[in-house]
């Protein structure tokens, strides 16, 4: 098992804007992984990994951000529990491919770095 604590605390040391956008950018790597069936180790590491950064974020963010932050945690959950037989149908993975675009931009959105 991956030890998290190391990554937490240098995650945990940039501003919530940042953590966000960090958490957009792994929805869109997960996007482009899960296009091709040869990444299912990447796409369960970067499932794993969002997880820890939706609930390392939550608690800093106002409550509108945190209950979608925990809508896309209960996602990516599910994603990661049947991610197996997920990844044996092309039309689920495309499906994850979009939805995990979609959640992107609402991240990025929801981050502000778009109004800098």
């Amino acid at each position: 098992m991956k030890d998290w604590t190391d990554i937490r605390n240098r995650y945990l040391q940039d501003d919530l804007q940042i953590r966000l956008g960090g958490l957009a950018a792994n929805l869109l790597r997960i996007k482009s992984f899960s296009l091709h069936q040869n990444n299912l180790a990447a796409v369960e590491s970067l499932l794993d990994e969002s997880k820890h950064f939706i609930e390392w974020t939550a608690a800093d963010a106002d409550l509108n951000v945190a209950a979608e932050l925990v809508e896309l945690q209960l996602l990516l959950a599910r994603w990661h529990y049947k991610l197996d037989n997920i990844w044996a149908q092309e039309t689920t993975m495309k499906e994850i491919s979009e939805q995990s675009s979609f959640w992107s931009d609402r991240v990025l959105g929801l981050s502000g770095l778009l109004e800098s």
